[in-house]
């Protein structure tokens, strides 16, 4: 049976720099979609716009609109677009390949947020959190999947899945949290395999704005 298709772009609402937007792009991406990309500027409040707190309470990005469909949340973005577009390869139906999928979408929402993604936000953004909090997370959590990229090819099998999805940006832009990749050799293999995978997009490297003379 032929794969779905959108009857129209799929509008995606995100901030070029928010990794959690940058799941969403890489997915619609991967998956060969046609959507529109519509920059929401943070810095100057449109999250917090009546307009946009109508599709997302919370004020936050990403937000897909798909025809009627409209979603928040990037966990739940990626499993909407493999549900409805995808494959089953990408969220197995087996109960054990469902729940090691979800396994790491809880990792994605937890580890991954208060570790590399807060140092993150800490060093490029500048932004009030525990940045040694942030690193010991991020280490503990870099230090206990090293040994498990060196057993398989992606996060939960031979196959990239939506796992590899939720986990690989912020992962991939832990130095911009003052986080070294050098010490994991298998996490370096499994970021450049999501990356050699056709359709793959990067988020672009923050760079912070010269300060003024």
């Amino acid at each position: 049976m032929p794969l779905a298709r959108p009857d129209r772009p799929i509008r995606l609402h995100m901030m070029r720099f928010s990794g959690h937007a940058h799941r969403a792009k890489l997915f619609l991406s991967l998956l060969g979609l046609p959507y529109e990309a519509i920059e929401v500027n943070l810095r100057a409040g449109e999250q917090k716009t009546a307009s946009f707190l109508a599709m997302n309470p919370f004020g936050q990005v990403p937000v897909i609109e798909d025809g009627d469909t409209v979603l928040f949340d990037s966990n739940a973005i990626l499993v909407y677009l493999a549900k409805r577009y995808g494959d089953p390869s990408w969220l197995p139906e087996d109960p054990v390949g469902a729940a090691h999928v979800a396994q790491w979408l809880s990792i994605a929402a937890g580890q991954i947020a208060y570790g590399p993604c807060a140092a993150r936000l800490v060093k490029a953004f500048g932004n009030p959190l525990d940045y040694d909090t942030a690193v010991a997370i991020a280490i503990k959590l870099f230090d206990t999947i090293e040994p498990e990229f060196g057993t398989r090819a992606f996060a939960v099998g031979s196959h990239p899945t939506i796992a590899d999805v939720a986990a690989y940006t912020y992962i991939a832009h832990a130095p911009e949290g003052g986080i070294s990749l050098a010490p994991y050799p298998n996490i370096r293999a499994w970021l450049a395999r999501v990356e050699a995978l056709p359709g793959f997009v990067a988020m672009p490297a923050f760079e912070a704005a010269p300060a003024a003379a």
